[in-house]
């Protein structure tokens, strides 16, 4: 119980730090995505197999806010940034499109270069 109240608090710490700092994703912020991922979390933090039905939906929602190649480089790099702030596994992350059965124009993938995303 300690430890998940203990993450909980980091995670809305550095949410409140992107409400600040954050610039818009077209429809979707940097923390909008992030907050929508929530779900995701037991998934690319833990060893948990698979992504439940919640995360794959929030997936899908990111996805389908990522119209512009400006909205899909911001969220590349809001994506790079937390990831590891937040304890995400990188190899769970690359997974997570194909686990989910999407295709995503965003690799999530900390070693791809934002500014070549089209």
């Amino acid at each position: 119980m300690e430890k998940k109240l203990f993450w909980s608090l980091g995670v809305l710490g550095f949410i409140m730090v992107l409400v600040v700092k954050s610039k818009s994703v077209d429809a979707m912020s940097c923390q909008d995505a992030l907050t929508a991922l929530m779900p995701c979390q037991p998934y690319l933090t833990t060893g948990v197999a698979s992504p439940d039905p919640p995360c794959c939906q929030a997936v899908a929602t990111i996805t389908a806010s990522a119209t512009t190649t400006l909205a899909r480089r911001e969220l590349c790099r809001c994506f790079e940034k937390a990831g590891p702030t937040l304890g995400v596994i990188p190899d769970k992350a690359k997974q997570l499109p194909h686990k989910c059965g999407i295709s995503v124009p965003v690799p999530i993938d900390p070693t791809v270069n934002c500014d070549t995303i089209k």
